[in-house]
């Protein structure tokens, strides 16, 4: 029996052996199975992505980035060893770059044909922007793929670029200048435009080589240049012998040094077509000038058009505007080819027309600008002109001035150094800036005292003599004012006789709270709301009236109260517009209507009442702006004289002196406000010194 159990046992586990061996073999064999489906799925996958179209556009997303190392390792190994890397990114860079490449697309593959076991061709349509817009081009590349695991590669030559370039032709890219838009006037006055100026330079070639040193020392001498630079311009590597080497630009309209200069061996003279500001230093800085686009403004600006070889806006209005006035340049982009016999050939790839900039009609009056800058032109002034019922600017002075057209022409370093020496500041825009108001900020703190109840127009102040203080605890402050009058110490004297004590007196009734809350609604300490960045008016350096003496000075405008003039010319409107402010604004509309800024800071009766009274300033004899009266014409006006000094005993100090008038009549057609401030008036009739040349531009309307 046991020998029969042993014998069962191994014949069992011999059977069970086989099974386990079974069993192995068929685990091995579904690895090898599972190997090969991941084999096989792995080729597949390869396969699938791994297409002539797809590395297209791989190389097509790198050429879009700007990769160009990346494109090289795209190329195939033949295209490698027929052009270097440096090569390879050297045409590219140029190419792309030069014509301003962007968003290159396979719009639609049209064919893809294998021409033998390693080459595929690929059909395509594509679209690049340029400089010279859209270019669509129909283009085909050859693939190369060296084995089932190999990649597809670009067989690279010029023509993967652009279709018709072959290697060995250049790409050019000519840039057709916009006409940059004019700047007018209401009237079709040009303020800024496209002119004509001369180009003054050497032909080296045509130089007396006997009378040189005498010819080109009378040619700096002429043109202010130094020898230096002239000399430098000629030694420039692109200079030959017939080249044209311009030295400097001049106007056109002098003849008498053109005759002389081409009396000089070598000298030529071209026109050239630039920027001309016909009134300039008129209206210099109202319209700012342009030049080129400087690094910073390239960076800021690179999404918007602007190339390295723009021109921008630098102030005024060519700033403003620049986005509507620069209009869009022109290009063309072609292949230069030369044929064998040494023809070149220009092939036309893609053309966009310059479009002109658009024109700017402004509500500048240039006559009456001339007019406001002949009578200050010998002074340190600001002026704002408006019409007060619709809010038009009409004029803004600011002189002395520079001319805008010299910025054009080229400013040496020392005509520069000059103008940023001169004590009397040509380059500041003093009607963007903000002055002590004086006695013209008058009106405005006697509306807000009828307007606020603080006093009536009839409330008799009493007599205070030529200096008063409220009580001992001013100390050593006093007020003072100019001239003693009989009659009631009210409002309408107080204006005609320009009362300082009045004032003060007036400004310690409202009271500094709310003096300052209604001041605030009348704009100060607020943006104005106008085209070009003015100076905000300030109530005080903290905002508020920090004590008694200050307030009452403010009163009469002193203090440490800043208005700037176009703010003070909107205050003035609401004197015509019952009570409400107009909003200034200097880009032209047909039938104009006012939009306000402030309405209602004043109720109608009270600005009928500043306004008779200012009506008397001028036409009662004794009033300070009476020099104004012109016969036929009601004007309402007032005077101020601010005095910049240390402290109150400085003598040496200077003086503001202001006018500003209006339009009396509300209803009258010939609507005007002028508001004019001058520096250093001290010793010249304080703000007397201003009427007269205010007046005249009244006299404007009365013709």
């Amino acid at each position: 029996m046991y020998c029969i159990f042993q014998r069962r046992e191994k014949t069992m586990n011999a059977e069970h052996g086989k099974t386990m061996d079974k069993k192995k073999l068929w685990m091995l064999a579904g690895l090898i199975a599972a190997v090969l489906v991941l084999c096989i799925a792995a080729v597949i996958i390869f396969n699938v992505n791994n297409t002539p179209e797809k590395a297209l556009n791989t190389y097509i997303e790198a050429v879009n980035q700007r990769d160009y190392e990346k494109m090289y390792s795209l190329i195939s190994d033949e295209s490698q060893h027929s052009y270097s890397k440096e090569t390879f990114i050297e045409r590219n860079k140029n190419i792309y770059e030069g014509i301003e490449a962007e968003n290159l697309a396979v719009t639609k593959i049209q064919n893809t044909e294998k021409i033998d076991s390693e080459y595929t061709r690929v059909t395509y349509d594509s679209s690049m922007d340029t400089v010279a817009g859209t270019l669509k081009d129909l283009n085909f590349v050859n693939f190369k793929k060296n084995g089932m695991f190999k990649p597809y590669q670009i067989v690279w030559d010029s023509s993967v670029i652009l279709p018709a370039l072959q290697d060995g032709d250049k790409v050019s890219v000519d840039t057709n200048a916009a006409d940059r838009g004019n700047i007018e006037d209401r009237n079709g006055n040009l303020l800024a435009t496209t002119g004509v100026a001369s180009s003054v330079g050497l032909v080296p070639g045509k130089i007396n080589a006997e009378t040189r040193d005498a010819d080109m020392a009378k040619f700096a001498e002429l043109l202010d240049v130094t020898i230096e630079n002239v000399q430098a311009a000629l030694s420039a590597g692109w200079v030959t012998d017939e080249t044209f080497v311009p030295i400097k630009t001049i106007t056109a309209d002098n003849a008498e040094l053109e005759a002389a200069l081409l009396q000089i061996p070598g000298v030529m003279i071209n026109d050239k077509t630039l920027r001309v500001y016909p009134y300039g230093e008129k209206t210099s800085q109202l319209t700012g000038y342009i030049q080129g686009i400087s690094a910073e403004e390239l960076e800021e600006k690179k999404d918007q058009g602007y190339t390295e070889a723009s021109v921008i806006g630098k102030s005024g209005l060519e700033r403003l505007y620049d986005k509507r006035l620069r209009g869009q340049d022109g290009a063309t982009i072609s292949i230069n080819h030369t044929e064998n016999n040494g023809e070149v050939k220009n092939i036309v790839l893609q053309e966009k027309a310059a479009v002109s900039g658009e024109n700017v009609k402004t509500t500048i009056d240039a006559n009456l600008q001339s007019t406001l800058y002949d009578q200050f032109t010998a002074d340190k002034s600001a002026s704002a002109a408006i019409n007060p019922k619709t809010g038009e600017v009409l004029a803004l002075i600011s002189t002395p001035s520079y001319d805008a057209n010299a910025f054009i022409l080229g400013l040496s370093d020392e005509q520069w150094q000059s103008m940023n020496a001169d004590p009397a500041n040509p380059l500041l825009n003093r009607f963007e800036a903000t002055y002590a108001p004086g006695s013209s900020f008058k009106p405005v703190t006697g509306a807000t005292g009828l307007q606020t109840g603080a006093f009536t127009a009839d409330e008799d102040f009493g007599p205070s003599g030529l200096v008063w203080q409220k009580d001992s605890s001013w100390g050593d402050f006093n007020i003072t004012t100019l001239e003693e009058y009989s009659g009631p110490a009210n409002l309408e004297n107080a204006l005609v006789y320009s009362d300082n004590i009045y004032f003060a007196k007036a400004a310690l009734k409202i009271g500094g709270d709310r003096f300052t809350e209604e001041l605030k609604k009348m704009g100060f300490g607020e943006d104005i709301p106008f085209e070009l960045d003015m100076t905000a008016s300030q109530i005080s350096e903290s905002g508020t009236f920090d004590s008694e003496a200050q307030l009452a000075a403010s009163g009469f405008g002193q203090g440490q109260i800043l208005v700037n003039p176009l703010h003070m010319a909107s205050i003035y409107s609401a004197f015509v517009n019952d009570g409400s402010m107009v909003k200034p604004y200097i880009e032209y509309r047909d039938n104009a209507q006012a939009e306000y800024w402030k309405t209602q800071v004043l109720s109608k009766e009270v600005s009928d009442t500043i306004r008779d009274d200012l009506v008397q300033v001028v036409e009662n004899p004794a009033g300070t702006g009476h020099e104004a009266q012109i016969e036929g014409l009601s004007i309402a006006g007032k005077t101020g004289t601010a005095e910049i000094k240390a402290s109150q005993e400085d003598t040496s100090g200077t003086e503001l002196g202001w006018f500003n008038a209006f339009t009396a009549d509300p209803s009258s057609p010939q609507q005007l406000m002028v508001v004019s401030m001058v520096e250093d008036v001290k010793d010249r009739g304080g703000s007397h010194y201003v009427v007269p040349k205010v007046k005249a531009a009244f006299e404007m309307l009365a013709r």
